[in-house]
């Protein structure tokens, strides 16, 4: 898919450069930076944190609904 993009003037020649250097294109250098910063938000979302205390889990705490559990820990 094609699509316009405004980015300044140094950093498509720093792009251009780089990718001229590494042997590949800027095309394969965007999507590549593109697919670093998504897998990365990804990962982020998907992160769990687990809270211990004592006696066990939380009454209110159901392991097999993960979205009760991301309420629960996203307020």
């Amino acid at each position: 898919m094609k699509i316009t993009v405004e980015i300044s003037d140094e950093l498509l020649i720093e792009a251009k450069k780089y990718a001229a250097g590494h042997r590949t294109t800027l095309r394969a250098l965007l999507e590549t930076g593109l697919r670093h910063e998504l897998d990365g938000v990804a990962a982020q979302r998907s992160r769990i944190g687990w809270v211990t205390v004592a006696g066990g889990l939380p009454k209110e705490m159901d392991l097999a609904d993960r979205t009760k559990m991301l309420q629960r820990f996203n307020k």
